[in-house]
């Protein structure tokens, strides 16, 4: 059984828009588009070989989310310089969420959002 279940393939988003969501994706943190379908939905491989799914929305209003609001809750991104990534984010004017801070095992976290208002985390371990 231990070898049967091998990990996560890719979490999803849901989106306002998926092809310009998608290319944000792209363009700031450096995923790429493995597929493409005709109903805009999007597979992107990031530089680790990992995938992120972007599609579009239903018509189900957004609730407002923390990073602690019961569920799924953010996407954290594992880098190799917290100081580096701060800066190239810095470049795209990205939204943070409050000041970096320390996380369980010793990890250096800082939240922020993407276009649409999902949290995204950078995570530094």
């Amino acid at each position: 059984m231990k070898d049967l279940f091998l990990g996560t393939d890719h979490p999803a988003i849901a989106a306002e828009n998926s092809e310009t969501l998608s290319n944000w994706y792209c363009e700031v943190l450096g995923y790429k588009i493995y597929v493409q379908t005709k109903e805009s939905v999007y597979l992107l491989e990031a530089p680790d070989k990992t995938f992120l799914e972007i599609m579009p929305k239903d018509e189900t209003p957004r609730q407002e989310r923390t990073v602690k609001t019961p569920g799924f809750s953010h996407l954290a991104l594992r880098i190799s310089d917290m100081d580096m990534a701060m800066a190239e984010l810095d470049k795209f004017c990205v939204k943070w969420n409050g000041a970096e801070f320390e996380a369980v095992g010793g990890a250096r976290i800082r939240n922020f959002f993407d276009p649409e208002g999902n949290v995204l985390q950078i995570v530094q371990r």
